[in-house]
């Protein structure tokens, strides 16, 4: 132990023996209002107060300056977090792999120990980003999937095996079991987690965790502290780097009533999610309190934790309290490892109940559970909510308003556009605007959820025995989160009914949610083709961004399971679905949603006699090895991989093959010219390559100068091993609009100098070959949305040195900051309008060494006239750490820098 400055160690005895804690309440005397923190910082708190008892950066000015927090204005001061674990996604999680991998060979080229490079926390992966909507509505669209989806991801999925096994600390979860933030939510979170003490008794704290994948923050549910990162971040945390951040700002929200009858979790979520954007918490904490939390289920806790992107939060935390004690009974956790949950929790004064005394918080919303209404959300963002009695008419509108977030800008004449459709039985009919494509029960938001999944069998239930059909046209699927949903809905009975409605299980990960929807049947594309058609998309999922789902799917709508059923029945979102039929039964009578919905005793006599422990127990039994054909792949190489030159999945990226011992100084920007000039709200979909990779464009042509057949491209995210793919889809996405290339839509800019047209990629070599550094101009909350690595890996590749935007969301930011891209923001209220310039000149950035966090720089902007004009920007670094960062060219920059030094010094 280095030191313990205030007395906090302590023994602890539980069931499964005695365990070592470091006391919250030893801080009491000195620090008296650390008893009404949030909870969420008396977690950052206790992790401070034990680290600073370790080895390590942490010392005693990291836990006075915590145990100081005033929650009404918190102080503007770096703290360091060190969380307990990291959890992966394939992929996030192959570039990350593919990282440690290319750190390892870079030591090795320096002569450092490749086997030094290893995780220093326990890492989980788990596979399920891959698996595509191929097949549906059969029998057997589940082992079709599966089948197509490891033939496609066989050099990925070798690429795992062989790291499951070259490195320690380190599993993987294989294909077809589940979806990460489910499985971790049923299985590997603890709520208190132990590591060896140098006594011989285990310390004891909270589960904490980092994830690549930004709906990490599921798991703030279970009263477990953990959120999204960038994959950069997430790999020096894996590395033993502490993660650096300001003392965050905690927003309260009351939550108090019930729900009534006939309202889900998901019109909740919905509804928190609008009030906390409309309130804006970005970069924020939230945390739940209040007397509604105890008629909450945790799964309808973790349903509002998940969303936290979406409401632009760190996170949404749930502090534990006897409902997080009884999940983890009913999920299988062993006896011992529950009591210390609740005698740990309690003992730190971490158990949240009903009549303590409520924490402080810089400001604080409320919602009267009462009072929320069924809801969507859509047609384009996740914000956007629209009670259900509205959809018609604001879908309706949105057709003919200036494409934006809330609209498609059609001409009047278009509204009464139709499309052919010609079903299998020869069947004639006309698609029009609103028509249902695509019906998905999908995504970890609402698939951990048993109310709302029961729900959907239920309601399925009672549809068939009324006669009523999903619409042909309709592309139904149902992919849960974990395979105990499987389980529970075939010992209700209620999957059989699923099924004959088209919802067969199609695979266990995000499928659709994601944009792995896969295609539309042939005849319903065409129709859409010809006739310009709005189609609709209505998914339990968590994003709906535009372009995100299909490309032919423009209008999508959020939704529980049950009203994505209902939906698929209508066959459009063009109807008043509260007072309008659904269908008709045999007999001719209208069949109303209402006759059709089931009642909240109904869903709970189903979770009762259908959800019990002994199918947790089962289920993730030896869970890493579950899958015969993942264990069965065939695996090369020892500590250093075996890089292959004709791999089109996985090659070394080049952003460690020249990095020395050395630290390079920090060079200017001059001469820089404008690659992208982006809108607001850019997404990281809008930047980092997803979805279909188009056989026309230059990844595509990559891929089939390389051998690879168009029907074998697989999507970007199976090829984020792959930088020579990545790079080539990085601003390509078909809904870009970029102010450099007028009048286009997708991933083109201009070449400055002729004013020549030309696919991005393309574009940006030309700018390389002239040795011409490029920025990026942007709007407010520039790289919302997933926190996809290869956003920032993208845009440093193809040349941008700086990101000027008027906001940036908080995940993007960090990765661009992790891979040596400086990010910038203008003035509370500036653009480059306030200035008269159109992003067509050349631009000079004096950026040195001595930059510091928050400092402001004059842009100088010269015009083709040769006039110049002179701006000022806050650098976006917000803490010292993120300056050394940026200076070493990147974090793993630094961390390989550290490794190669601490390994060249001499024993």
């Amino acid at each position: 132990m280095a030191s313990d400055p205030f007395g906090a160690r302590d023994t602890l005895q539980t069931s499964g023996g005695a365990v070592t804690i470091f006391r919250l309440d030893s801080l009491r005397e000195e620090y008296p209002g650390i008893d009404r923190l949030p909870f969420s910082i008396k977690v950052l708190l206790e992790n401070a107060l034990r680290q600073a008892a370790m080895p390590g950066p942490v010392g005693e000015d990291d836990i006075r300056n915590l145990a100081s927090y005033d929650p009404a204005n918190p102080a503007d001061v770096e703290i360091p977090y060190t969380p307990a674990r990291v959890l992966l996604q394939d992929f996030t999680g192959v570039p990350a792999v593919v990282d440690l991998a290319a750190l390892r060979s870079a030591m090795a080229r320096n002569g450092g120990d490749p086997e030094a490079i290893n995780p220093r926390v326990p890492v989980d992966l788990v596979i399920d980003h891959s698996v595509q909507v191929d097949s549906f509505a059969l029998p057997a669209a589940f082992q079709i999937n599966a089948d197509i989806e490891f033939d496609r991801n066989a050099e990925r999925y070798e690429f795992l095996r062989w790291g499951a096994d070259a490195f320690e600390n380190f599993s993987v979860v294989p294909p077809e079991r589940g979806i990460c933030h489910q499985v971790n939510l049923e299985y590997i979170a603890q709520g208190v987690w132990t590591s060896p003490g140098d006594d011989g008794l285990p310390i004891a704290y909270p589960d904490t965790l980092v994830g690549t994948d930004s709906h990490t923050t599921m798991i703030n549910g279970l009263g477990v502290l953990g959120w999204g990162v960038g994959g950069i971040e997430a790999e020096a945390a894996m590395l033993g780097q502490p993660i650096y951040m300001l003392m965050p700002e905690v927003v309260g929200f009351r939550l108090t009533g019930s729900l009534r009858e006939g309202v889900t979790a998901t019109d909740l979520t919905l509804t928190v999610t609008q009030m906390l954007r409309e309130h804006g918490v970005v970069s924020k904490f939230v945390e739940f309190f209040g007397s509604g939390l105890s008629a909450m289920s945790l799964p309808d806790r973790a349903t509002i934790a998940n969303m936290a992107p979406e409401y632009g939060a760190t996170m949404g935390f749930f502090p534990i309290d006897q409902e997080t004690v009884d999940f983890l009974k009913r999920t299988n956790r062993s006896p011992e490892a529950v009591d210390l949950v609740e005698k740990y929790t309690k003992a730190q004064g971490l158990f949240r109940t009903d009549d303590m005394e409520e924490p402080q918080f810089a400001s604080v919303l409320e919602l009267d559970l009462g009072d929320v209404q069924p809801s969507m959300s859509g047609p384009k963002r996740p914000q956007d909510r629209i009670t259900l009695g509205d959809v018609q008419r604001e879908f309706t509108e949105s057709l003919t308003r200036p494409a934006s977030p809330q609209g498609f800008g059609l001409a009047p004449e278009a509204l009464g556009n139709t499309g052919r459709y010609t079903d299998e039985a020869g069947n004639d009919l006309d698609m029009k605007h609103g028509d249902v494509a695509i019906a998905a029960i999908t995504s970890c938001t609402n698939t951990s959820n048993p109310s709302v999944m029961l729900g959907a069998g239920l309601l399925a239930k009672k549809a068939v025995e009324r006669g009523l059909k999903v619409k042909p046209y309709v592309k139904t699927s149902l992919a849960p989160g974990s395979r105990v949903v499987t389980a529970y809905l075939q010992e209700a009975n209620l999957q059989i009914y699923l099924d004959q409605l088209g919802f067969n299980l199609v695979g266990y990960g995000c499928t659709t949610c994601i944009g792995n929807s896969g295609p539309l049947p042939e005849p319903v594309a065409k129709a859409i083709t010809e006739g310009d058609l709005i189609v609709s998309g209505v998914l339990s999922g968590n994003r709906n961004f535009e372009g995100r789902i299909h490309s032919l799917v423009k209008a999508n709508y959020l939704a529980s399971p049950p009203l994505v059923v209902a939906y698929a029945l209508a066959g459009t979102v063009d109807i008043d679905l509260q007072n309008d039929p659904l269908g008709q039964d045999e007999q001719g009578n209208d069949v109303y949603l209402k006759d059709v919905w089931p009642s909240q005793e109904e869903i709970l006599d189903a979770i009762n006699t259908a959800v019990k422990p002994e199918q947790y127990a089962e289920l993730y039994e030896g869970i890493e090895t579950s899958n015969p054909r993942w264990n069965d792949i065939e695996i090369s190489g020892g500590a250093v991989y075996d890089w292959q030159d004709d791999s089109t999945y996985i090659q070394e990226p080049p952003f460690f093959q020249d990095v020395t011992p050395e630290v390079p100084a920090v060079q200017s920007i001059s001469g820089a010219r404008v690659l992208v000039k982006a809108g607001p709200s850019t997404t990281t979909d809008h930047i980092s390559p997803a979805g279909a990779i188009p056989k026309s464009e230059p990844a595509g042509q990559y891929l089939q100068d390389h051998g690879v057949e168009p029907k074998d491209f697989n999507s970007f995210g199976s090829r984020r091993g792959n930088d020579r793919v990545m790079t080539r889809g990085t601003f390509a996405n078909i809904r870009l609009r970029n102010g450099m290339a007028p009048g286009t839509e997708g991933g083109h800019s201009t070449y400055l100098p002729t004013g020549e047209q030309g696919y991005m990629y393309d574009v940006a070599q030309r700018y390389a070959e002239d040795g011409t550094p490029l920025i990026v101009f942007a709007g407010q909350d520039y790289g919302m949305g997933s926190s996809r690595d290869w956003a920032a890996k993208g845009t440093l590749l193809l040349g941008i040195k700086a990101v000027i935007a008027e906001s940036f969301e908080r995940i993007h930011r960090s990765n661009l900051v992790g891979m040596g891209v400086l990010p910038l923001t203008f003035k509370s209220g500036e653009t480059l309008d306030t200035y008269g310039l159109d992003g067509t000149e050349t631009y000079a950035i004096p950026v040195d060494d001595d930059v510091t966090p928050g400092q402001m720089l004059t842009i100088t902007a010269e015009k083709a006239s040769g006039e110049s004009v002179e701006f000022e920007v806050r650098v976006a670094l917000n803490t010292p750490v993120e300056v050394e960062y940026y200076r070493h060219g990147g974090i793993l920059n630094y961390v390989l820098r550290d490794f190669l030094n601490t390994s060249m010094q001499p024993a």
